[in-house]
């Protein structure tokens, strides 16, 4: 989420843990997929995976090229493949500490 808002110099994209209490609902999903992977939701619909991520850079980047890039089949493929590892690998990785770590009083 630091790197979106670093991007984001306009301030387009609205970042929120899933982990927080409703998130998952207010999108219309289960708890569930939000656990299974991120997601972008938009105006024009839901994203999921290497796709949401390449919304969420499009928008705040301002243009259409990672979804442009995204679009083009083996970049689609390796991306893909690409999010499927760092999802089942994300406990393993480095970065932020967890939400509900840091908000105890605000998860479930």
């Amino acid at each position: 989420m630091r790197l979106v808002k670093t991007l984001d110099r306009y301030r387009r994209v609205t970042a929120v843990p899933s982990q927080k209490p409703g998130v998952c609902a207010s999108a219309g999903l289960t708890v569930k997929e939000c656990e299974a992977s991120v997601w972008a939701v938009a105006p024009d619909g839901r994203y999921r995976g290497a796709e949401a991520i390449n919304v969420v850079l499009a928008v705040a980047l301002g243009t259409r090229l990672p979804l442009g890039l995204y679009e083009l089949p083996l970049v689609r493929w390796l991306q893909d493949l690409t999010y499927l590892w760092v999802a089942a690998n994300r406990g393993r990785l480095p970065g932020d500490e967890p939400y509900c770590s840091q908000h105890p009083n605000q998860c479930r």
